[in-house]
């Protein structure tokens, strides 16, 4: 909270020269702490203090000052020399509080920040930094309580919204979370910290069009907002879109008044420059980083990770282990001020490292941990989600589609690629993409939204009333439907949507979209598994987080998309990844013989278009089909048993008993 929030102690009378200069010097030291002027504040209360001016008051000015300068040392002795003189002011006693959680001192700023809240209840910055101090012992629970008591008090406390929507997610709370910006936004548009969060938590759920766009509208209102401009770097770097990070951070310069931010900038252009293998310059980058004192424990993961990539820049293997190992000690002691997805990504990357040093059990143990953070805020049920998949095959039946109504239309243009994640469905719309006839339009969530907004859910009640929809219904979702999708590719025959979850709304597809044609793709369900929970997925896979349960779930989308196949009346045509491998030129003749496109050279140098991917698969699709990711769950063997066991039980291993083939590197997609 900013400092200028409380009222400040009235300047008293002047009685004589002495008095009346020193109450000068107190009148002009008040104006520059009202305009956060920290620095010239201290010199000019310091200056009325020595004068005589009311000492207590002067005292409990000059403390303010100094904390807002970031003196917090010499501002709680101040600042305690002032509570016995003035008791009955909250004042003192809840900057103290401040600058005790500012010294990392959290036991005693609980207690301090509890005694604020006692002296004075109605006061809502008492119970606000009494949730800064709860969140420094990280007790969100506690925290949100507060952060919740302060905006009863004051329902427009936008840096209480703020904390109670961190509160809400490092309790796995997401959509609170984005709530609680969005309210900030609401009544203060353009709230610096309410835009950068919102964008976080957008990117975090898999809103990341939607994250870079705010973040771009924030930026173009507001040039100087440090916050949008580090977030959307982060974005970029995301999606490996290095070149356009590094531009934005050189749009500006590293921060000089905000230390934070500063170290920030550096972490992210030191990334942007190791993916751009500028060696020497990342190096600079963080040798400057180094120069600004020591790396926060909260941060320090990132900036190992850093040398990590310096290290493998550079050649040297043994170099880049020590600083993986030093990262694995620094990620065990993050501490409470650290943001979850810093701790998620770190657990990743080590993986990644140490799978690349054929290290299994030590990357598993790291994706392991990764995967445990991730389950706080993406629960899963299996009961839920079996209900869900037996009312489609109850209700969504070859009879439902012979005999019951459709929408009338038969537009040919969409075309839905489905499929478990990592099972080539970004090789296939990329293909298609570059055919001359066709559009690909990545991973839309229209057929979620259209199945939520009709069914008015996404569980089994939702189901039954899809498969009750009359043809008016059915037409009108689908009129709405079919403009948005030509609007995307007007010029061409097809257009492609490949979000492979769609595979559990197929049955809308057929009561809406009679025409549409659907590409199924495989791949050995191990492999699947394995590349599933090695990645770091964006949105809400809360079936990944357990092995037993991801088996369990691929198993349940087997006997879905069996069912599909035998009822829909919609042409589905399945190809393995291995058929890519196998055998190009017959696959390709057989996805457009499907769709009805003539032959395209271009399709088979689909990897030499620059074509913007925003999912996992993006290195994986700008080179030719190789078998690197054929059969590599071999090498994982030992820690998929849990997975393994349910595929087992499932039936879901038959068709795959002689794919045998051992590799290293994961090129599905």
């Amino acid at each position: 909270m900013g400092e200028s929030q409380l009222e400040k102690s009235a300047v008293p009378a002047g009685a004589g020269d002495d008095t009346t200069s020193a109450a000068a010097m107190r009148r002009q030291g008040l104006d520059r702490l009202q305009a956060n002027d920290f620095v010239g504040a201290v010199e000019f209360l310091t200056r009325a203090l020595a004068l005589g001016s009311d000492k207590p008051g002067a005292q409990l000015d000059l403390g303010i000052a100094l904390q807002g300068a970031g003196r917090h040392g010499e501002a709680l002795r101040l600042l305690t020399a002032t509570q016995d003189s003035l008791p009955n002011d909250p004042a003192p006693f809840l900057h103290a509080a401040i600058s005790l959680l500012a010294l990392d001192r959290a036991d005693a700023a609980l207690r301090a920040a509890s005694d604020v809240c006692h002296r004075a209840p109605q006061l809502p910055q008492a119970h606000y930094v009494y949730g800064q101090a709860w969140l420094a012992h990280n007790e969100p629970a506690r925290a949100e309580q507060a952060f919740a008591a302060a905006i009863k008090l004051a329902p427009r406390f936008a840096d209480a919204w703020i904390n109670y929507g961190v509160a809400r997610y490092r309790q796995g709370a997401i959509e609170d979370a984005k709530r609680a910006m969005q309210q900030v936004l609401g009544f203060a548009p353009g709230h610096p910290a309410a835009a950068a969060n919102l964008a976080a938590f957008l990117s975090i759920s898999g809103g990341s069009e939607s994250a870079e766009a705010l973040l771009r509208q924030q930026l173009a209102q507001k040039p100087d907002d440090i916050g949008a401009r580090l977030n959307l770097a982060a974005e970029f770097l995301r999606e490996e879109r290095s070149a356009e990070a590094l531009t934005l951070l050189d749009k500006g310069s590293a921060p000089s008044n905000d230390r934070r931010a500063a170290r920030h900038w550096h972490l992210q252009k030191s990334l942007a420059l190791l993916q751009l293998r500028r060696i020497d310059e990342a190096r600079a980058v963080l040798d400057t980083l180094a120069a600004l004192g020591p790396i926060p424990p909260e941060i320090a993961p990132l900036w190992h990770w850093r040398h990590v990539l310096l290290a493998i820049g550079e050649g040297d293997l043994r170099r880049a282990r020590d600083s993986a190992q030093a990262m694995a000690a620094a990620l065990a002691a993050m501490g409470a001020q650290a943001v979850p997805e810093h701790r998620i990504m770190a657990h990743y990357d080590l993986a990644k490292f140490w799978s690349g040093q054929n290290a299994h059990p030590r990357a598993f143990a790291h994706w392991t941990a990764g995967h445990k953070l991730l389950a706080v805020s993406q629960p899963f049920s299996r009961p839920a989600h079996r209900a869900f998949i037996d009312a489609n095959i109850a209700l969504l039946h070859r009879e439902r589609f012979a005999a019951g109504p459709r929408a009338a239309n038969a537009d040919p243009a969409p075309v839905f690629i489905v499929g478990m994640p990592r099972s080539g469905t970004t090789l296939v719309e990329q293909i298609l993409d570059a055919h001359r006839d066709a559009h690909g339009a990545g991973e839309r969530a229209a057929l979620t939204n259209t199945f939520a907004a009709l069914g008015g859910g996404d569980d089994a009640r939702a189901v039954a009333r899809i498969a009750g929809l009359d043809r008016a219904a059915l037409d009108a979702a689908a009129a709405q439907y079919l403009a948005a999708l030509h609007a995307l590719g007007p010029d061409k025959k097809r257009v492609v949507d490949k979000m492979p979850g769609n595979f559990n709304y197929l049955g809308l597809v057929g009561l809406m979209l009679p025409g549409a044609r659907i590409i199924y793709c495989a791949r050995d369900p191990r492999d699947i598994g394995l590349s599933i929970f090695t990645f770091r997925f964006h949105g809400a896979h809360g079936y990944a987080h357990d092995l037993a349960d991801l088996g369990w779930y691929i198993g349940e989308h087997d006997r879905l998309m069996a069912h599909w196949k035998a009822a829909l009346p919609n042409p589905i045509l399945t190809i393995k990844l291995s058929d890519w491998v196998e055998d190009f030129d017959g696959t390709l003749a057989r996805l457009l013989a499907h769709l009805d496109l003539p032959p395209d050279p271009n399709c088979a140098r689909f990897y030499e278009r620059d074509s913007r991917v925003k999912t996992v698969s993006r290195a994986q699709v700008r080179q030719p089909v190789n078998a690197r990711g054929l059969g590599r769950w071999h090498a994982y063997a030992d820690e998929l048993a849990p997975l393994i066991a349910e595929l087992e039980r499932a039936g879901s291993l038959e068709a795959w008993r002689d794919k045998q083939t051992t590799n290293n590197g994961d090129q599905s997609t």
